[in-house]
């Protein structure tokens, strides 16, 4: 990948969300549609292909970070307002957990 500019990176947006409600998407084999909770009532629609590696049930109540910051993209009919960060290796996603207690749409650096 090319190196990019700190104030490239600085453009994005990092914010913690807590994984409020999350079902999947009956018409795709990889698809789970979540709701997010960034604070401040502030609830936004998620759309990630991580389904192979976690079950609905399992992200209920995660808190993770997501670029929030990034223009909507409609995905089934919906837009997914946010983007979740993941790691993966050998089609295993693994989410990024928080190891502490914050508070929902902190900012992360």
């Amino acid at each position: 990948m090319d190196q990019i500019k700190y104030e490239d990176f600085a453009k994005v947006e990092f914010m913690v969300g807590e994984i409020k409600e999350a079902v999947k998407v009956e018409e795709s084999d990889k698809l789970i549609r979540m709701r997010v909770d960034f604070g401040e009532e502030n609830l936004r629609t998620v759309f990630s292909g991580i389904y192979k590696s976690y079950k609905p049930e399992e992200l209920l109540g995660k808190k993770t970070v997501f670029v929030t910051n990034i223009i909507p993209r409609k995905i089934m009919g919906e837009p997914s307002e946010a983007m979740i960060f993941a790691a993966e290796e050998n089609e295993m996603v693994s989410i990024l957990i928080l190891d502490k207690e914050v508070k929902n749409g902190s900012k992360v650096f």
